[in-house]
């Protein structure tokens, strides 16, 4: 079960630089744990050949380059790219993203502006390039990672964000529905508080550094006692990924050990 042998995966965001397991980087190990071929991309290609490295040192397959997949013609050279190298797109993880504090009011316009790009306009970009191929070959998977600031206030001032991964979830059911008869599925990923190596930068921005301290309340808001990490996501992808998901389009899977359903 859920193996994706001789299948294509375009991930996006695969890489990081800190010690430990990102979203993306774990998604793009087990997707090539799962007979996937990656090709991967990331604003860092240091951080993208890390995990490439460890993709081939497991005896996977996978290529990566650097990409700012809010600009549409490093998108589309992208999408060229792996189309050259391996002559199909299978599956596509949309995993980009990044969160900024502010409100209407404190938020400049530019940050504003810049948040919608990097959290909504990039999986759009991605869904343009990547769609027609999969068009052509009678059908794909494509997978938005989103956000639950997307559904609920989670305790954090961050306006922008939370207005782009609602709009990403919008956008990934309407989608959905209008390629449902050509079998692409759209789905969306909705991680909830995770311990990544992010947490330590959100600590900064939303708890004045204080890290120790920033962890024991995200562990503290979930039902369950504790934040997931990057594999819980990682498993949900495969799921929608493979073609034990065959006959799921334009839904959410929410990950996130209870939150939602105990926040107003």
């Amino acid at each position: 079960m859920l193996r994706l042998d001789n299948k294509v995966a375009l991930v996006t965001g695969c890489g990081t630089m800190e010690s430990g397991w990102g979203n993306g980087k774990a998604t793009a190990v087990m997707l090539a744990r799962q007979g996937a071929t990656v090709y991967g991309c990331d604003l860092n290609q240091e951080a993208a050949e890390r995990t490439r490295d460890i993709i081939l040192e497991e005896g996977g397959a996978a290529t990566v380059q650097p990409c700012d997949v809010t600009q549409s013609a490093q998108v589309a050279d992208m999408v060229a790219n792996c189309i050259a190298q391996y002559g199909r797109i299978d599956i596509l993880v949309n995993n980009v993203g990044r969160s900024e504090p502010g409100d209407p009011v404190t938020m400049d316009e530019a940050v504003w502006h810049e948040q919608l790009q990097v959290n909504l306009t990039s999986a759009f970009l991605c869904c343009k390039h990547v769609i027609p191929i999969m068009e052509a070959q009678e059908g794909g998977s494509i997978i938005n990672m989103s956000s639950v600031a997307g559904l609920r206030y989670v305790g954090k001032p961050q306006v922008a964000y939370a207005a782009a991964k609602a709009a990403l979830m919008q956008m990934t059911t309407t989608t959905a529905v209008i390629y449902a008869k050509k079998n692409i599925r759209l789905n969306s990923v909705v991680p909830g508080l995770m311990f990544t190596p992010l947490v330590e930068r959100l600590a900064k921005k939303y708890a004045g550094g204080d890290y120790e301290a920033f962890v024991a309340h995200r562990h503290g808001q979930v039902p369950m006692g504790r934040m997931g990490d990057a594999w819980d996501i990682a498993h949900a992808v495969l799921f929608l990924a493979s073609d034990e998901s065959r006959y799921i389009t334009a839904q959410q899977i929410v990950v996130d050990g209870g939150v939602t359903m105990t926040t107003p």
